[in-house]
């Protein structure tokens, strides 16, 4: 995983900027989509040791590796889509977008870009997805630690304003303390309405931290 193989493969064909591309947030209940798109070195001097699938990191590795992935990649760039255009659009589309938006903030920019999983981006950059990215190239798992850092540091201050639903502890997956809080109080506007039909009877979440 810290061997940069495949972007050091695509550097000899003359792709010198291979960017990595992963999101986390697809499955939650509230919240948005996040993505981010980083480019890393290929000097072996500057290579992060590590990295690795976010899902597989404690929070305390995952926040030392992405400082450390911001002060040491060429470029990296992390974008939001937020639940209004998820509901309008569908979370694969949301999640396209977001990929898209992540890679076109890369400055350098990127001359190939790797994405994790099975998704095609509507970008004019040659694109390559490879499923469990996240897991087997450098640059992807960098992307998801990035990624997951971010919004867990967003759910975490939206937890201050809406704490009946914990978003600190369940970043807005829909555990079971979650859904009986949705069903108690009902929704709050970061919620994804279309995610929640089967146990939301339309009440709104009414307070001053709502408005």
């Amino acid at each position: 995983m810290d061997e940069l193989t495949l972007e050091r493969s695509l550097a000899a064909q003359g792709f010198l900027r291979v960017a990595g591309v992963d999101e986390v947030g697809r499955g939650p209940l509230a919240g948005p989509v996040v993505c981010a798109a980083v480019i890393l070195p290929l000097e072996e001097d500057r290579r992060i040791v590590g990295i690795d699938d976010s899902k597989k990191l404690s929070a305390k590795k995952r926040q030392a590796l992405a400082e450390k992935i911001k002060t040491t990649a060429r470029a990296y760039a992390v974008a939001e889509v937020d639940a209004s255009v998820i509901d309008e659009i569908n979370i694969l589309q949301a999640t396209r977008l977001c990929m898209k938006r992540a890679v076109e903030q890369l400055l350098p920019a990127a001359d190939m870009v790797l994405t994790d999983g099975n998704m095609t981006l509507d970008i004019s950059i040659p694109q390559r997805s490879i499923v469990r990215g996240d897991a087997l190239v450098c640059s992807i798992g960098a992307a998801s630690i990035l990624a997951k850092v971010h919004r867990d540091a967003l759910m975490a201050e939206y937890a201050k304003l809406y704490p009946e639903y914990a978003f600190e502890r369940n970043a807005g997956y829909g555990t079971k303390a979650h859904i009986e809080a949705i069903r108690e109080v009902g929704i709050c506007p970061i919620h994804r309405r279309t995610f929640i039909t089967k146990f939301w009877d339309g009440k709104e979440r009414h307070s001053s931290a709502s408005t």
